[in-house]
């Protein structure tokens, strides 16, 4: 087996490996020559010597090197690198683009070529920074969902194929075999003979990094809960979807997503119809949930300036919540401009029931339609989006953007550069440095968007200008969102609003 280990301490792994620190969940693996068998850090299974050990920085390379999985500690389920690890912005946003499948469908040529590069180009640089190439690490996706499925559900191998990005039975079988080392069938058996309970739905569990405070997450999530596209059950939050593929063909469903019970997590269950996006899903989830942040490593430097520790140590675990859908936030920046969040909710909701798109249902409770996509209100008369009680300039600014991104002036994806992306939106009429800001820290998930002629961050200062503001964050680059996140935090708490 070839060791394949870019900018890894083996030492420290190791040590990290004997103390199954958390701090190092889905930042390293681990791979046991003596079994063929790869770990994530956390791993309860008995730790075996150092002499037995190579460390990877990624499940793909421990795959390519052939490692196959726990079953044990699942590294599918570890939560990957954030953002504003060390890879250079091309393979950050090949990366993102493979997570949401889109080498399920199309070429290695097409990925290039949507990121403004040649193929050759973009396999090399993924070989030197990754250690693997762009469709080895589709695969290692698409194993992983399999993994997934094949374990924790009792959906028939065919739907476990399919959903999972495999265009043929014969192809999934013959890929899984060659990459784990046994069928899916397999897998299967020892399920099958312990009698383990198993489901019928769609189920991905999603690790996140530690620490996690599912309470404060979800509180984020009920208070700006959009009646008719979110609602709660207990303490599930679910949302209706609806996801087009790369065919144009749109697929609408629930997405139902839970905090796990005594471990850092995510359950979600998805509709039936939402099958082939699953990829998609998890992706996004894991974006919604900041679920990659190395939030020690960002609490370390925010901590050094005195105004942001207290906070910071109040709020360890206080994450930037993203988005799953890039375009409804968008929009949503737009309806709260200088309104309550308690208005931008009521408008949000009347153009969810008026231009949404219906999602049907079984579930008692569940929401009933998805957020429109950009073409769909692209085509709704300003008047129209007025009469929702929005200021006519304010229908004007929806309507544009609606028609920037339908066009393709404005790419609302996490793997667009975040510079060229702020000019876009700045040239859209209606869309201010606040607005652009917040797109870019919600929707995108930019770890260092900052808006920072938001009012509320100047107050929590003391009142200063939106000039002091901008000089006093320069010290919390690169993280100056979560910088964010905190004060406005903070200032909740102190004003109780």
């Amino acid at each position: 087996m070839l060791e394949r280990a870019i900018h890894l301490d083996p030492d420290a792994c190791y040590q990290a490996l004997i103390a199954h620190d958390a701090r190092f969940d889905g930042a390293f693996f681990v791979g046991v020559k003596t079994t063929g068998v790869y770990c994530r850090p956390v791993c309860r299974a008995r730790t075996p010597g150092r002499d037995r050990c190579l460390f990877f920085q990624r499940a793909a390379v421990a795959e390519q090197a052939g490692f196959r999985a726990c079953f044990r500690c699942r590294p599918e389920r570890a939560p990957g690198q954030s953002s504003v690890d060390a890879v250079s912005r091309l393979v950050g946003s090949a990366m993102r683009k493979i997570d949401e499948g889109a080498l399920n469908e199309s070429s290695v040529d097409d990925l290039a070529t949507s990121l403004g590069v040649g193929s050759r180009h973009l396999r090399r640089v993924m070989q030197d920074e990754l250690g693997v190439g762009p469709l080895e690490l589709a695969l290692s996706r698409r194993i992983a969902i399999a993994r997934e499925l094949l374990l924790g559900t009792s959906l028939p191998i065919t739907e476990v194929a399919f959903a999972s990005g495999f265009s043929s039975v014969r192809r999934f079988n013959a890929a899984y075999r060659a990459h784990q080392g046994m069928t899916p069938t397999d897998v299967r058996r020892p399920i099958d003979r312990a009698g383990s309970e198993t489901r019928s739905v769609l189920r991905l569990v999603l690790d996140i990094r530690s620490p996690f405070d599912s309470d404060l997450a979800f509180s984020f999530l009920r208070a700006r809960s959009v009646k008719g596209n979110e609602a709660f059950i207990g303490r599930a939050y679910l949302k209706a979807v609806a996801l087009a593929g790369s065919n144009g063909e749109v697929r609408t469903g629930i997405l139902t997503m839970a905090p796990a019970k005594g471990r850092d997590a995510i359950i979600v269950d998805a509709s039936s119809a939402l099958a082939p996006a699953l990829m998609t899903i998890a992706s996004r989830v894991r974006n919604l949930f900041d679920s990659d942040a190395n939030l020690l490593q960002i609490a370390q430097h925010l901590s050094r300036d005195p105004i942001l520790k207290s906070r910071v140590r109040a709020r360890p675990a206080l994450r930037v919540m993203g988005a799953l859908d890039p375009f409804e936030w968008a929009i949503r920046a737009v309806l709260g401009q200088q309104v309550s969040v308690r208005a931008a909710l009521t408008i949000a909701s009347r153009l969810v029931e008026r231009f949404g798109i219906p999602v049907a249902s079984d579930l008692e409770g569940a929401p009933t339609h998805a957020w429109p996509d950009a073409q769909r209100l692209a085509d709704v008369p300003n008047e129209s989006l007025a009469a929702l009680g929005l200021t006519k300039a304010r229908a004007k600014t929806v309507h544009e953007i609606s028609r920037a991104v339908a066009e393709g002036r404005v790419v609302l994806d996490r793997s667009a550069d975040p510079e060229t992306l702020m000019q876009a939106l700045l040239a859209v009429p209606g869309v201010g440095p606040w607005t652009a800001d917040y797109i870019a820290m919600r929707a995108l998930a930019w770890p260092d968007a900052f808006p920072s002629g938001d009012l509320g961050l100047r107050k929590a200062l003391g009142g200063i200008s939106a000039k002091e503001l901008e000089e006093r964050a320069e010290r919390w680059r690169p993280w100056r969102a979560y910088a964010a996140a905190h004060l406005w935090m903070g200032l909740s708490e102190e004003t109780g609003t």
